[in-house]
């Protein structure tokens, strides 16, 4: 029997920050969170999350930030 399996990239997801500011620019809701994962998979189907990343971006001044360096 032969298995396939492995690791492979799920979708992307996005979402608007509202009411913060961005710490570089000063600027309200321009703030946006990209979220990415892997996943495990067996035959295609993925089973469980092995990791995430996310990451914060200003559209304002296109700082990018990680998520310890936003504070509230």
């Amino acid at each position: 029997m032969i298995l396939f399996f492995g690791t492979r990239p799920g979708k992307s997801e996005t979402k608007n920050l509202h009411n913060i500011t961005c710490p570089h620019c000063n600027q309200i809701d321009t703030l946006t969170v990209y979220i990415s994962s892997n996943y495990f998979h067996l035959f295609r189907i993925k089973l469980f999350r092995i990791s995430s990343s996310k990451i914060v971006e200003c559209s304002h001044c296109k700082r990018v930030y990680y998520p310890r360096g936003i504070h509230k």
